[in-house]
């Protein structure tokens, strides 16, 4: 005979699989809407910090939200107009340097002939031309551009939510009957969420200003669009670093040559190492780390369920996750999967704990 917990074991899984389904269907068919929606919960986050803030320094709630939104309004419109106009001189030059890439590419396969190597032209340009690298670049900025057009709505939604910052704390207190209950575990989440969203942002805007410094000094053109590059693809750890620097290095190769190309790469090397491996790790603490597997699936589940939205905040995304298990007992374990490796050692000393507490 079945044991009746095992099958209700088996009922209760092919449940939750069964929903997880259903709901990451829904989760794609809504994605524009979600996306707009995520891009609002993300500056109503960093916009949280100053607005309470203010609030304990006496500033009505009203006034002070009103202050951020309007800060957040200049903020956005100055990064539009800047960074427009260097998008469309990027559009408008996009098809010379295709063209460029493409004379060079040339000049490598006949550089390869003369060294015996023979490459057909379908294995160059179908298989290993770098254009397509500028092509995407130019959708992942449009596709953006789908987002932003929704300014209106994404202001909106973080004004409302951030009206309701202060008192949504009171209104978790009411629904546990308790008015003076600490809340630990949500007040805990959310301090967390705040720190890393806040110190996230800063470090990538560090690295955007000394990408586009860098560039600048280089004679690379657009130094500014590739900064904003950089800006958000840094908040994919590891990976986005690498992957902002792809088009530029290119574009420096093809118009400036390959010493120039060197010093870009190397540039963008020592901007991600020293933020992403030194600086990072010091002001986050390793309870903010991740695992790099888990960086890269975290990339391709959310960048295909949400788009380019959800694959430049999908380890925002993923860390709140983490942080959400992290402040529970029961779900504790899944933090810790989802966290950095562990040394042998660091397991030794849990392990010791643990038995001691035992």
């Amino acid at each position: 005979m079945t044991d009746p917990s095992n099958a209700h074991r088996g009922t209760r899984l092919f449940t939750i699989v069964a929903a997880s389904v259903i709901i990451i269907w829904g989760v794609n068919l809504a994605q524009s809407i979600l996306a707009v929606l995520l891009v609002s919960v993300f500056l109503a986050g960093i916009g949280t910090v100053p607005v309470l803030w203010m609030e304990r320094k006496g500033i009505p709630s009203v006034a002070a939200v009103l202050i951020v939104v309007a800060a957040l309004v200049a903020l956005l419109l100055s990064i539009g107009v800047v960074v427009g106009a260097s998008l469309s001189d990027f559009s408008e030059a996009l098809p010379l340097y295709k063209t460029r890439i493409h004379n060079t590419l040339l000049e490598f396969k006949i550089f390869l002939r003369g060294k015996g190597f023979i490459l057909t032209d379908k294995m160059l340009l179908g298989y290993i031309n770098p254009g397509v690298v500028m092509d995407l670049t130019g959708g992942l900025f449009t596709a953006l551009g789908s987002v932003v057009s929704n300014t209106i709505v994404i202001l909106f939604t973080v004004t409302f939510i951030l009206l309701e910052a202060s008192s949504f704390p009171a209104k978790l207190r009411l629904v546990r009957g308790d008015p003076k209950a600490a809340l630990p575990e949500f007040t805990g989440f959310v301090h967390d969420i705040e720190h890393y969203v806040v110190v996230k942002t800063l470090i990538n805007l560090a690295a955007g200003v000394l990408t586009a410094i860098w560039l600048f000094i280089l004679g690379v053109d657009f130094p500014i669009l590739w900064g904003f590059l950089a800006f958000l693809l840094h908040f994919i750890p590891s990976l986005g670093s690498i992957i902002s620097a792809v088009p530029a290095v290119l574009l420096a190769l093809v118009q400036l040559g390959g010493g120039a190309a060197a010093f870009t790469a190397a540039g963008y090397l020592v901007i991600g190492t020293v933020l992403g491996n030194v600086i990072e790790p010091r002001i986050m603490g390793r309870k903010f780390g991740m695992s790099t597997l888990v960086v890269f699936l975290s990339l391709l589940f959310w960048g295909n369920l949400l788009g380019v939205v959800g694959a430049l905040l999908s380890v925002p995304l993923t860390m709140s996750l983490k942080l959400a298990c992290e402040s529970s007992e029961d779900t504790r374990w899944i933090s810790v999967l989802l966290g950095p490796e562990i040394s042998p050692e660091r397991v030794s000393r849990v392990s010791k704990v643990r038995r001691r507490q035992l």
